[in-house]
């Protein structure tokens, strides 16, 4: 029996055991389980985490059918391996994506890859050095403009004033703009700011320059730089070695997201040909252009009242005469007289009905006109105008501007002290009863008196602005003067009797330009206020009032049959309106600076325009095309004018020059051409350079006798 019992309990014992041992493994094998079940989750979870940092960076990029997709392979990919442990992503890709959104975090990210991208450009082959130096300025902002937008705003501050140097000289304007964005509301409250955001720059860089940037991106892991140069820069590669035009002005080019809607409106039609039934169209159908031999007497005669205007202008200044007027050489040493016009391939213009009743030109006023279209000299590339040049002396720097009359016997000058003052050349030799200089403070009471003892001086003195003078226009005839002011007034003056007619207020802000029709009775005004104006002399209120530009609109200028008009502004771009319905129908960009100064062909196919920097650049209005830069100037362009034929084209610069350039072959250039160094010098005809005189205005008479003037700079 004893043995029995042991034996039973022995078996117990043994089946108790068992038993544990199992329950404990049963136990183990439940929390394997369930530790595995959890690493599944983990990585689950870790793959989410991933998912959503691409489908983030998509969206931000707006690749927005790349995210349909992805979003679309990930479920399928997580449906069919839902019973799979491992991963859906690489461990490599993964651990890259996860960096990638560390580094998205903090703005040191903007500090170091420009500084990196800065550093390495300026280290590159000088081969390709000026196109990868394009790339700086566009990055540079949009570094600056998207830490201010994530709230960075010290370290904005800091990476602005670091690196501003850089892009002082380039973009010294649009730096003193940006140095008022202080928090994100600014990027969209200011203007310029707000319009960059919503830009693309355009870069026109050689294929090997293009792959050397891409490299060294891709090296560095330079995602944030990678990320503003994908959103905000277009590139146009280009086959080959870099350009051997280090300084093309068409190189860097700025479209806003409006981009689209600037072509729907270069799209639209214009028509740009001349009036119908134009003096210029009677003379042609009438046969009455004369031979070379009575053209040269035309111009024989006009030389002789130039001689004599010369004359005189020598008395006046050993007199003590206020403004001294300097016969150039002719250009070439050539006459209209003497050479054929070159000829011309281009069609005639198409003839236009005028949009505006045009006033009814006086019989003897047509007369004279016709007159000197018959005696026109014909100029041309080997046949350049002479120059007749008028410089203003003991200014104090305080002319603003100048203007001529048509037929260059008036000269009017705008002054900072807000006086308007008129020299008629024909008067200029009187010896004159006082000797007070131009720009000096008149103390005669009979100054005050408009057209009463002018011989004791030898300027008209017309005052009524508030404010410096800034511009002035002649009316065709000459018979009417326009100025506008600081003090946000137009005024119109009558050079027949010295006196004030209207004043004409509308603007809000300094008005920088005005210019008569060339029918006249029409005018137009640009303001600081980013409009432009139609007036008529006999209204006191705008006609048309154009709105569109982001900056001062600086100078204004009339299409050659009066349907349109053409503005210059600070924001870099040129915009032709039309006079009827006030709407924009062309916008121009690829100016680098401000424009300063306009001119239409005579036949109204072409436009030019003068930036700050001193690039010129020739338009055609029928496409919205810039056919070529006129590149010479180192300093703005204040001045260009047109020959009566149109094919020259005359610029006056503060760099104390006047350029001849020839329109025919400007307007010809092959792009191959465009991209060797030698075009722009093969279409500058003749460069007439001052003592020290920086030129403010021009105008082509119309018998092609080209008239300047400026202020006397002193030196030293």
């Amino acid at each position: 029996m004893p043995n029995e019992e042991s034996n039973l309990i022995k078996k117990k014992c043994i089946r108790e055991v068992e038993s544990a041992v199992e329950e404990e493994e049963e136990e183990e094998e439940e929390e394997e389980e369930e530790e595995e079940g959890v690493e599944v989750r983990d990585k689950r979870m870790e793959d989410d985490k991933i998912v959503g940092y691409v489908t983030a960076y998509l969206k931000k990029k707006g690749f927005t059918q790349t995210e349909k997709i992805f979003q679309e392979e990930f479920q399928h990919n997580k449906t069919t391996n839902s019973s799979s442990s491992n991963s859906l992503l690489e461990p490599d890709i993964a651990n890259h994506l996860l960096a990638f959104s560390q580094l998205e975090s903090g703005p040191a990210r903007f500090h170091d890859g420009y500084s990196k991208l800065r550093t390495w450009t300026y280290s590159s082959l000088d081969l390709y050095k000026h196109e990868l130096l394009r790339v700086l300025y566009p990055v540079f902002i949009h570094c600056f403009m998207d830490l201010v937008a994530k709230g960075h705003v010290q370290e904005a501050r800091n990476f602005f004033n670091t690196f501003r140097e850089d892009h002082e000289m380039m973009h010294l304007r649009d730096l003193q703009k940006l140095e008022g964005v202080l928090s994100p509301t600014h990027l969209q409250e200011m203007e310029f700011a707000h319009s960059l955001r919503q830009s693309k720059f355009n870069i026109k860089i050689c294929e090997y320059s293009y792959e050397l940037l891409l490299q060294h991106l891709h090296s560095t892991q330079s995602t944030t730089i990678l990320g503003i140069i994908n959103e905000h820069i277009n590139f146009q590669v280009s086959p080959g070695q870099p350009s051997l035009i280090s300084d093309d002005p068409e190189a860097v080019t700025l479209t806003g997201s409006s981009q689209e809607a600037a072509n729907r409106i270069n799209q639209k039609e214009i028509h740009w040909g001349l009036l119908e039934d134009s003096l210029e169209e009677r003379l042609e159908k009438a046969g009455a252009l004369l031979s070379d031999s009575e053209k040269g007497e035309g111009e024989a005669k006009e030389g002789e009242n130039d001689e004599t205007k010369k004359r005189s202008s020598e008395g006046g200044k050993q007199g003590g005469g206020s403004v001294k007027k300097v016969k150039k050489d002719k250009g070439g040493n050539a006459t209209g007289k003497s050479a054929k016009p070159e000829a011309n391939t281009v069609p005639a213009a198409p003839r236009v009905k005028p949009e505006l009743p045009l006033p009814i030109i006086p019989t003897d006023v047509e007369q004279s006109i016709l007159e000197d279209l018959r005696n026109r000299v014909q100029l041309s590339s080997v046949a350049l105008p002479s120059v007749s040049f008028y410089t203003f002396i003991n200014t104090h720097n305080g002319l603003s501007c100048s203007s001529i009359s048509h037929d260059g016997s008036l000269i009017a000058g705008g002054f900072s002290d807000s006086s308007l003052k008129v020299w008629d050349m024909a008067k200029l030799g009187q010896p004159p009863v006082s000797s007070l200089s131009q720009g000096e403070n008149d103390t005669s009471p009979n100054d005050q008196m408009f057209g009463q003892s002018v011989g004791k001086r030898q300027y008209t003195l017309f005052q009524g602005h508030s404010g410096p003078v800034y511009a002035a226009s002649f009316s065709p005839v000459g018979d009417f003067l326009l100025s506008s002011s600081a003090d946000s007034t137009i005024r119109l003056w009558s050079t027949k009797l010295n006196a004030n007619l209207v004043c004409y207020k509308g603007h809000n802000y300094p008005v920088w330009d005005v210019q008569f029709s060339p029918v006249g009775h029409y005018f137009a005004s640009s303001s600081h206020d980013r409009t432009a104006r139609i007036w008529s002399m006999d209204r006191i209120q705008p006609l048309r009032i154009m709105a569109g530009h982001l900056s001062d609109v600086d100078c204004v200028q009339w299409h050659a049959n009066c349907n349109y008009i053409a503005t210059g502004s600070s924001d870099k771009t040129v915009r032709l309106w039309d006079v009827q319905s006030g709407e924009c129908v062309r916008v121009f960009v690829g100016h680098r600076g401000m424009i300063l100064s306009l001119a239409m062909s005579p036949d109204g196919r072409y436009m030019a325009s003068g930036d700050e920097d001193g690039t010129i650049m020739m338009w055609d209005l029928s496409s919205g095309r810039c056919l070529t830069p006129l590149i010479g100037h180192t300093s703005c362009v204040w001045s260009l004018a047109f020959s009566s034929e149109g094919s020259i084209l005359a610029s006056g610069s503060a760099d104390c020059t006047v350029k001849l350039w020839d329109v025919n072959t400007s307007t010809k250039v092959s792009r191959a051409e465009e991209k060797s160094g030698n075009a722009n010098r093969l279409r500058s005809l003749k460069t007439l350079p001052t003592k020290s005189t920086p030129v403010y205005s021009l105008r082509f008479s119309r018998r092609n006798l080209l008239f300047a003037a400026g202020a006397l700079a002193k030196s030293g």
